[in-house]
Order: structure tokens, then sequence, then C-alpha cells
């Protein structure tokens, strides 16, 4: 199995379609056996989720997402869990545990507000009920 986790600086980034990185885990019968980050290589929003595909990704784990990413992600197969904070290593090491944190109804829906400049990052969608359901 493998866990992608948005990632920034070791932390959860919060805002998926602007990931510029993934760390994805590699897990053998519940334990992690490797590691690595990697660039999204400028992909955004919905080509992210193909890029995951690319990458044999089965979980994500993430902050803050959209309605066409989540939908993205089921039509791929990949699970989600979003609505996540902290430290990308604890993050995965709960969801081996059972006990992850996350919200499953987390949603960013308010993109292109403020003449385009929004960034959900600027204020910790997915970690302020930031367009929770």
């Amino acid at each position: 199995m493998k866990i992608a986790v948005t990632y920034e600086n070791g932390e959860i980034f919060q805002h998926f379609g602007h990931s510029e990185q993934f760390k994805i885990y590699t897990v053998e019968n519940n334990s992690i056996v490797d590691s690595k980050v990697i660039n999204t290589m400028g992909s955004g929003h919905g080509a992210l989720a193909g890029f995951l595909m690319q990458n044999q990704v089965n979980v994500l784990i993430c902050g803050g997402i959209g309605a066409g990413a989540k939908t993205a992600l089921a039509q791929a197969g990949i699970q989600l869990y979003g609505g996540a904070t902290g430290n990308a290593d604890i993050a995965v090491q709960g969801l081996l545990n059972g006990t992850i944190s996350y919200n499953p109804n987390v949603m960013c829906n308010h993109h292109d507000m403020e003449n385009g400049n929004h960034t959900c990052g600027s204020h910790g969608c997915g970690n302020n009920k930031c367009g929770e359901n």
C-alpha cells in the first residue's frame, strides 16, 4: 500500500490543489518500509489525482480539498483522509494505528474568491472549519 500526504516542511500542507510536494510512504504489513518526498512538477487541482495514480497511491492524507478533487480521487479509487493537520509522519502512523484525526466532511468550497487571489493556505483551510459541511 502507498500513502501520500500533502507535504510542506514536515507538516501536512493545507490546500490539496496547491500542493507542490507529497510525501509518499510505502507500507507493508502495517509498517512503513520506505518514504520519499516527491515534487508535483507543477500539477494543479485536477491533475493531482492523476499524479497520485501514476505513483500508485492508495490513500491520501491532506488538509483542505475541494469537491472536484474529492470526486477525482474517488474515481481514481484513492481513499481520502481530509481535514488533517500537523506532522505528516505522525498522521501516517495514526492512520496505521487507527487513531488518525481527520474530518471526512472537509470541503474547501471558496475558490476564485477575493478577486482570484484567494489561497486556502493563508488561513489554514481544513484547519479552521473553512467550508466544512
